[in-house]
């Protein structure tokens, strides 16, 4: 009786297949199937990203502006202080005087990313024991004080300021690559990080159209004029920390954060060690050849990084000092580039294989070197355009796949530790990068500075092309 049961079952299983035309799926195959499937989660981090990156990047076309606007107004401030406490090397490498907002602006720069530098792995390694969703919005409420500040900032040492605290707020990114990787599977992982590129990609096109529209309405003569920008960028944080708080879900279960709050802090201060930083000290419980690598990971990131940033940051002072480019014109070079690191994230970079990931990242930083050079050596917007559009398809692989290579790395309650350390090499470099890039455009010219940093970039990219992952 049970067997014909059984056996009347089986046949009726069979017959709907045969009907349907489906193959019958397994529990494996079910397993299978979700594990390559994006969770909702990394949904929710890709907008809090987008609306953190909008209100980032708006400034981006208005910086030039902004510190030429305290060189005209701060005349008894923080500025003319500064400027006159430099002016005999001002003198001695005969920069122009409307180069020594390069300079700040670098110097802005550095600070800004070593300020990242110190907060990202703090804040990876306390979510490592609080858990994601606390600490980040910890992160997205110092941000919006720091937009407060800008609004507010009516010389350049409340501007200072504002950046001061925006920089030690900084730890949501990291923070939001943690969550995408507890929430993933090994198979999945790459589409995750891709996104976070796309968010990017979408920041930098949106943002910079936006703060450009408000320069362009801005009665720049006023001495508040950047008050609207900055406090439609704290509008787009305070939705973003709300959006957040009620919407993102704890990706870090209880029983698997770490076990002591002393724990995470004692990482934490590893963290900011700059030797232990480049050992991965934090991360325990690894076996050598996993550590070998996230250490060659990490040092040809922070070399990649350091003289990345040096364009990333300079350019807008190039289309500002040497092309005449008005915050409209620099917008409209955001965008183009954005839309194809946009393009190229959401139709390539998440489709590639985890195998293949290495290559991809390769294949980026070679396009990075011509980059360089020709950016250097325009004379004019056609070329300025050909170079910066090979950054922004070299943008569009590097940082993602060398990103989704590190975070295979350490179990889940060391993912917050090591995506920490990895962004903070990142934001180290970026704390150098800017001030000594800066310097040079400042002392020695924008093509010599550029043509120099494309050298350099030849030894990440043989270093990561020779590099052999565990």
């Amino acid at each position: 009786m049970w067997k014909r049961e059984k056996s009347s079952k089986l046949n009726g299983s069979s017959a709907e297949t045969m009907e349907t035309g489906k193959s019958d799926v397994t529990g494996k195959d079910k397993a299978q199937v979700a594990s390559t499937k994006t969770h909702p989660t990394v949904y929710i981090v890709f907008f809090s990203l987008l609306l953190d990156l909008l209100a980032f990047t708006m400034i981006l076309p208005l910086l030039p502006s902004l510190l030429e606007h305290y060189r005209v107004n701060d005349k008894d401030g923080l500025y003319t202080t500064l400027s006159n406490s430099i002016s005999y090397f001002t003198q001695l490498v005969g920069a122009p005087d409307k180069y020594t907002s390069v300079l700040f602006g670098g110097f802005l720069g550095s600070m800004f990313s070593l300020l990242q530098f110190i907060i990202s792995p703090l804040a990876g390694g306390l979510s490592d024991y609080y858990g994601r969703k606390p600490i980040l919005l910890v992160t997205l409420f110092g941000i919006i004080g720091s937009y407060g500040l800008w609004a507010v900032s009516s010389n350049f040492g409340l501007f200072v300021l504002a950046r001061f605290v925006g920089g030690l707020s900084k730890g949501n990114i990291s923070l939001s690559m943690a969550i995408i990787t507890d929430v993933s599977s090994k198979e999945n992982r790459g589409k995750g990080m891709a996104l976070v590129g796309i968010a990017f990609s979408l920041g930098f096109i949106v943002g910079p159209i936006i703060g450009a529209v408000f320069s362009r309405f801005a009665d720049k003569s006023s001495t508040d004029w950047f008050a609207y920008p900055a406090l439609f960028a704290m509008c787009l944080a305070t939705l973003d920390a709300l959006f957040v708080m009620f919407c993102l879900k704890e990706s870090l279960p209880v029983e698997k954060r770490a076990k002591t709050v002393i724990n995470s802090v004692s990482q934490a201060l590893e963290h900011i060690s700059i030797p232990s930083l480049f050992r991965f000290d934090a991360v325990k419980n690894l076996s050598k050849a996993d550590v070998a690598s996230l250490k060659q990971l990490g040092f040809i990131y922070f070399v990649y990084l350091f003289i990345y940033s040096g364009l990333e940051f300079t350019v807008t002072f190039l289309m500002f000092h040497k092309f005449g480019y008005n915050s409209m014109d620099q917008a409209k070079m955001f965008l183009t580039t954005g839309v194809i690191m946009t393009i190229l994230q959401g139709g390539v970079v998440r489709r590639i294989k985890l195998e293949r990931t290495k290559q991809a990242a390769v294949f980026g930083l070679i396009l990075i070197i011509p980059s360089y050079v020709i950016v250097g050596l325009s004379e004019n917007s056609f070329w300025l355009y050909v170079g910066m559009i090979l950054y922004a398809i070299s943008t569009a692989f590097v940082v993602t796949c060398m990103t989704t290579l590190t975070s295979k790395y350490g179990n889940f309650d060391q993912k917050g530790t090591v995506l920490g350390i990895f962004r903070s090499l990142g934001a180290l470099a970026r704390a150098f990068g800017p001030i000594i890039s800066s310097t040079a455009f400042w002392s020695i010219g924008s093509t010599t500075t550029y043509l120099i940093g494309g050298l350099l970039l030849v030894h990440p990219t043989i270093n990561l092309y020779k590099l052999k992952l565990s």
